[in-house]
């Protein structure tokens, strides 16, 4: 939007210059073109309800399984083979409601070591998993 300077005949040119408007507003056409589709484009998410009724006592007790950093896996304070700790994790899958498994991993443990117990919980049905952490945060 440019005003022109003196011409030959001392005159001022007072016309607008809209070649540089007309190419801002063609680049924002564009631009809103191809974010428009993006933005209504949206994903259905399912949020949860709100309520301020107490959540549900659980009367079962929860499950402590204990992972140590040479992969011995303790059941509650005891020591099981591996074979026996699949058919309590069944046994407890099968109990109404259901328990809440505490998985305690030592942090010096191999990763394999704690996903094959977090495998052989899941496998088996326990539904409520959850890691315990020392005070200072780590597993």
């Amino acid at each position: 939007m440019a005003i022109s300077g003196p011409k030959d005949s001392g005159e001022y040119n007072t016309t607008i210059n809209v070649v540089p408007l007309v190419d801002i507003m063609l680049v924002l056409l564009i631009i809103f073109i191809i974010t428009l589709p993006v933005m209504t484009h949206s994903v259905k998410i399912d949020l949860p309800r709100a309520s301020n009724d107490p959540p549900p006592e659980n009367p079962a007790k929860p499950i402590n399984i204990a992972v140590a950093y040479n992969g011995a896996v303790s059941w509650n304070g005891e020591n099981l083979p591996p074979m026996e700790m699949i058919a309590r994790i069944k046994d407890s899958a099968a109990l109404e409601p259901q328990p809440e498994v505490l998985l305690q991993i030592d942090r010096r443990a191999r990763y394999d070591f704690a996903a094959n117990v977090l495998f052989a919980v899941q496998r088996g049905g326990l539904k409520k998993i959850g890691f315990v952490a020392d005070a200072s945060g780590n597993l």
